[in-house]
Parts: structure tokens; C-alpha cells; sequence
């Protein structure tokens, strides 16, 4: 793929990411790509940083045809800058691209965008502890007309932000309120992609659950209200009895790759890992009778982030005694240990850029 280069004349200062909330800092540069059906997918270029021009019938803004990704890139302690399996992220979005009626990217081309734009921008990529440059891709229909259909003409960016933690806590334990009002997600909808929709269906909750304290809600399944599926922006495990389990993938849950690197972490280590069923009856069962060993969820923003309480129908739940676990201690170092190049990969994710 020939991607066109275009840099900034005025190139801004470097804020201090320890300064900085999570996504409101952006670098220079973007990339951009048009997809038509005589075409596909053309014009792929990289361009200062700016506002964008949309025809007021533009499709994602009626219709919600969007989708996107969450990556980052990392410096190692010898100032090399590398990602964390890009190639997982790929895959992800030409899969949400499929649900939502959206053009696929071929992957090998995805990785070489993701690698041109790193290149571009690798002095945006933090050295500070516990930093790294978050990468957001997305796609959206840009049809101009009202008609409700397939979409014919879309647009596929990727933006960059330096970001710290993404809790104001940082790896300290967050309370998470059980949902049991509103519902995310069911099977055989957009529960597995990464659509604007969902997030945006899930903000209600969030905010009544900001109000009275937590972090975030869990979610229940959609269907029978019974089941634990995932956090608003992570996914979940709870090590119970010694073994860590995790609501199994059923199609109304995102397939999150922190979330497989994690089951991947487990194994390797010997500690017993189960995807499957979890009712919320069992979780409050193990809560009160003290099998509830470790809570956590994981995703590519926090990567780990420790459960201290959890709150179902305004009874509240002590995790650990308000600690982060051991288990979810060794994940989180090993796990920010690959992305930062301060463990060895024995897994083969790590992807040098420079």
C-alpha cells in the first residue's frame, strides 16, 4: 500500500502525560483512507492533525454504521517502540466490520498503516513509567443520503493520544455496581463489535452508577438478567476457589485481547482458568461465603484493573479486603512487563516498530 505523507509545519509541544486525561491530548498527525465500490479502499495518507467535513446526511450520523479499535504503542527502557499484538486488533475490526455492513481492511495492510503512522509519530510515544501512545482506529459510512441500507462509501481513520493510566486510581482497587435496570448487549446483536452503539447505550448506567460512587457497572446478560457478561469498558475474570473464570464468549460479549492475553498468562502459569457461565447468584454466593478470592477486569486501556467492592441491589461487597490480589498483581506485571520490554515475550505479541 502507497500511504502519502504529509507533515505539519507547526508541530506542538509535548504535554505532560502524568498531567493528561485519558484521550484529550492528540499528536500531530492522522491517517485517512476513502473506500468506494469502484475503488475500494484508496487515497491512504497521513496528514496534520485537524477537524474533519462531513455532509449532514452522512450515514454514521443517522444510522450508527461506525466501528473502531484500541491499541497502543510502547517505549522499552532502551527507547525502542513496539505494539502490542496489532495483528489481534485487525482481525477484531475486519469482524465488527462484517456485522455492522462495513468494508474490510486487509491485515497486512492494517499493520502497515499502524506501523507508517508509530514511525511518523514516534516521538509522541511516552518514556515515562506507566505510559504508552494509544492508538485509535475507526471507520464510518459516509453515503450521503437518508436511506437506510448497506453502505456504499466509507472513511477509515486512526488517531493517536499519549495517555497515563486510564483510572484516576491507577492499579488501586475500583468499585464496580452491579446493572440490573438497563442491558448492553444480546446475542446475535453488536454485543461482540466494537460499535459506537454499545458504548453509547451503556452511558445511562454508567452515569447513575458515577452518581453514587462506582467506577463502572457490570452487566448482566440481556435475555435472562442472570448471567455476568462484562464491565462498561473491560472485560471480567473473579478468582473463585483458585480458579479464575470468566464469563465464556457468546456473542454479546467484545472478545477482548487483553482478555485472551490474560487467559494465555493464566495457563502458562498453572493456574486453573474456566470461560463459561457465571450467574450473578453464584457470584454473590461466592461473596458472602468468602470464596471470592480476586475480581478484576481487563482491557487495553487499564490493561488490569483490580475490583475493591462490588454493589448488587445496594448491598455492597469487600473484594480481597480492598486489595488487588496476587494473581491480578502477576497478570498486571507480566503483562505490562512484555508491552514495555521489560519481560520477555515467550509469546510472540510483541511488534517492533523501531
Amino acid at each position: 500500500m502507497e500511504i502519502k505523507i504529509t507533515k505539519t509545519t507547526t508541530p506542538k509541544a509535548k504535554p505532560d502525560v502524568s498531567k493528561v486525561a485519558f484521550g484529550t491530548e492528540f499528536t500531530d498527525h492522522m491517517f485517512m483512507m476513502d473506500y468506494t465500490p469502484e475503488k475500494g479502499w484508496h487515497d491512504a495518507r497521513i496528514v496534520p492533525f485537524g477537524n474533519i467535513s462531513l455532509h449532514p446526511a452522512t450515514t454514521a450520523l443517522h444510522y450508527g454504521a461506525e466501528i473502531f479499535e484500541g491499541l497502543k504503542a510502547y517505549r522499552t527502557p532502551e527507547g525502542k517502540v513496539q505494539m502490542f499484538r496489532p495483528i489481534e486488533n485487525a482481525r477484531r475490526m475486519n469482524s465488527s466490520a462484517d456485522r455492522m455492513c462495513l468494508p474490510a481492511i486487509d491485515e497486512n495492510d492494517m499493520l502497515q498503516i499502524l506501523e507508517t503512522f508509530v514511525k511518523v509519530e514516534k516521538d509522541w510515544v511516552p518514556s515515562a513509567p506507566a505510559t504508552s501512545l494509544y492508538l485509535r482506529p475507526f471507520m464510518f459510512g459516509c453515503d450521503e443520503h437518508l436511506g437506510v441500507h448497506t453502505v456504499h462509501h466509507s472513511v477509515f481513520m486512526l488517531i493517536a493520544s499519549p495517555v497515563g493510566s486510564y483510572y484516576k486510581e491507577g492499579i488501586n482497587p475500583v468499585k464496580i455496581m452491579i446493572e440490573d435496570q438497563d442491558v448492553r448487549a444480546v446475542k446475535g446483536g453488536t454485543g461482540y463489535t466494537k460499535c459506537g452503539g454499545n458504548y453509547a447505550a451503556s452511558t445511562r448506567a454508567g452515569e447513575r452508577a458515577a452518581q453514587k460512587g462506582y467506577s463502572q457497572v457490570l452487566w448482566l446478560d440481556g435475555v435472562e438478567r442472570k448471567y455476568i457478561e462484562e464491565v462498561g469498558a473491560m472485560n471480567v475474570m473473579f478468582k473463585i476457589g483458585g480458579t479464575v473464570v470468566t464469563p465464556m464468549l457468546s456473542g454479546s460479549i467484545l472478545p477482548g485481547i487483553t482478555r485472551k492475553s490474560c487467559i494465555d498468562v493464566l495457563k502458562k502459569a498453572g493456574i486453573p482458568v474456566e470461560e463459561r457461565l457465571l450467574s450473578v447468584d453464584e457470584l454473590v454466593e461466592a461473596m458472602e461465603n468468602g470464596t471470592l478470592e480476586e475480581a478484576f477486569g481487563c482491557g487495553t486501556a487499564a490493561v488490569v484493573s483490580p475490583i475493591g467492592e462490588l454493589c448488587y441491589k445496594d448491598k455492597k461487597y469487600t473484594v480481597n479486603g480492598g486489595k488487588i490480589g496476587p494473581v491480578t498483581q502477576q497478570l498486571y506485571d507480566t503483562l505490562t512487563g512484555i508491552q514495555w520490554g521489560t519481560v520477555e515475550d515467550t509469546f510472540g505479541w510483541v511488534y517492533p516498530v523501531d
